[in-house]
């Protein structure tokens, strides 16, 4: 039965083997240090660049907004408008006859416009020339011009769109900007975790390969004792146990490895035949965070803390919106111009004659079975809303900072405490080994050392790993670099070439 057993454990290590050894595996081993992983995250990994991409849309929907408070120059033209049909027209004599019209009218206008963000309304300079051309024997061309107008268009209702809109934008643009380094600081946390992941990964190989070899060893001098007769034969079985699981769980390390690298290699972006090999920092920033400093910096900064500001902006903006759609509608259009027609083109600019046009058109309404009461209740009762949820959303956000100062600040001392315990259960183990060698402790105390040799070695990299989540985490929270001490920024510019 021990030789079955030992025959298909040495058949599992010669898959392994073999699987291990393909060429893409073979590959030269590429080193990389904690910091490496979360730049080259930072700089290549697709999470970054979408990130970018989110960034470039924001900015172009800004630089929209800004068009609009800049002058347009617009050019309409008709080239041409033939119109050869029968139509119903009144005679001269009073009667209504259909009669052939047969014409082309060309049209060319060109307007210059700016938006007033004071009032909300627009003012236009515009340009324009007709011609139209009766078709047939009795042919007659004629021009009409207009060399300038001015004019203004001017809602008058208390609702200036663009007035919020001066507000909103901006607060969206810088709330993006926010928003694109706190993603980037999420893109790091990602590469903590992946790094640790891996890292891990790597340490239980040297513990899995560390484990075998004293397995192996011991189970050899076990065999030698039971021979001689110094140990019964259930040690003997519990060392070959022992042997049997510790080549198992080197198996099922190295499989853990290999999915560990690929799924950072994804994560990074680089080649699925990248092999990685990781530099555990063995150093940590000494750092002490103020809860206050910590909670202002968050205040100034967080994209979040900073959308919430845009929402109650927005909800503000649909109440005064509506407001104005319950009450009097109206727009004011004035044009004041030059215009003069003529039959031939040299002369249509000729002692231009004054135009003028004035409209007020006015909309009240009168029944509308509580429409526009509604939708000014349904308005005020959404600020309302938006407002409460604010509150609590901030209420939560400072809870959620100062737990996060908290328990970064708790991180060096648990750190200290599992480095010395893994160097303990390491010399722990060292000695129990020793012992169990020259005979004076049994087989179930050393595999009791090994294992706690094998947590405090797991234990310390998961203290590690917990130390730059949190580290990293205050710095999304906060937006700000704790060890430089200044807040983090991005050169947008060179983001949106």
């Amino acid at each position: 039965m021990n030789q079955f057993v030992m025959s298909k454990k040495i058949y599992l290590l010669l898959i392994i083997s073999i699987l291990f050894s393909i060429p893409g595996n073979a590959q030269e081993v590429r080193k990389y240090t904690f910091e490496e992983i979360i730049y080259i995250a930072r700089q290549n990994s697709p999470m970054a660049i979408m990130s970018r991409h989110r960034f470039r849309q924001s900015y172009w929907e800004f630089r929209t907004h800004k068009a609009e408070f800049l002058p347009t120059l617009t050019l309409n033209s008709q080239l041409p408008d033939l119109d050869r049909s029968i139509v119903s027209d009144f005679l001269d004599d009073g009667t209504e006859a259909f009669i052939p019209r047969n014409r082309i009218k060309n049209s060319f206008n060109v307007e210059l416009e700016q938006n007033i963000g004071f009032t909300g309304g627009s003012i236009f300079v515009s340009s324009d020339l007709q011609r139209i051309d009766i078709l047939g024997s009795d042919g007659v061309t004629s021009y009409l011009s207009n060399p300038i107008s001015v004019g203004i268009r001017q809602p008058i209702n208390g609702y200036n769109d663009l007035r919020w809109l001066k507000e909103i934008e901006p607060l969206k643009y810088e709330t993006a900007k926010k928003e694109y380094i706190n993603d980037i600081e999420q893109v790091t946390l990602r590469s903590v975790n992946y790094f640790f992941d891996l890292a891990v990964a790597q340490k239980n190989i040297e513990i899995a390969e560390l484990n075998y070899a004293n397995a192996d060893t011991l189970y050899r001098i076990a065999s030698g004792r039971y021979q001689l007769g110094t140990i019964a034969e259930n040690d003997l079985l519990q060392m070959e146990l022992a042997y049997l699981n510790t080549g198992t769980a080197l198996n099922e390390a190295n499989i853990d490895l290999e999915i560990k690298k690929f799924q950072m290699n994804s994560f990074l972006g680089l080649g699925q035949d990248e092999n990685i090999e990781l530099i555990i920092p063995a150093e940590i920033p000494e750092l002490y965070i103020d809860l206050n400093r910590a909670l202002e910096e968050a205040w100034k900064s967080n994209p979040d803390i900073m959308d919430r500001k845009r929402q109650l902006l927005e909800a503000n903006r649909d109440v005064e919106r509506t407001k104005s759609e319950k009450g009097l509608n109206a727009m004011l259009y004035a044009n004041f111009g030059l215009t003069q027609q003529a039959n031939l083109l040299n002369e249509v600019y000729l002692n231009p004659q004054d135009q003028e046009v004035v409209r007020l058109g006015i909309e009240i309404p009168i029944l509308d079975w509580g429409l526009g009461r509604g939708k000014y209740k349904m308005a005020q009762s959404a600020l309302e809303l938006t407002r409460t949820t604010v509150q609590q959303a901030e209420m939560d956000f400072q809870q959620e900072v100062y737990l996060a100062v908290m328990q970064f600040n708790l991180q060096d001392d648990q750190l200290e405490i599992a480095f010395k315990a893994d160097i303990i259960g390491e010399k722990r183990f060292e000695v129990t080994k020793q012992r169990f060698l020259i005979g004076r402790i049994s087989v179930l105390d050393l595999n009791v050392a090994q294992t706690e040799k094998d947590q405090a070695t797991r234990s310390y990299l998961s203290a590690l790993r917990n130390y730059w989540n949190y580290f990293y985490n205050l710095r999304s929270l906060t937006l700000y670099n704790w060890v430089e001490d200044s807040r983090l920024e991005e050169d947008f510019d060179a983001l949106i070439e």
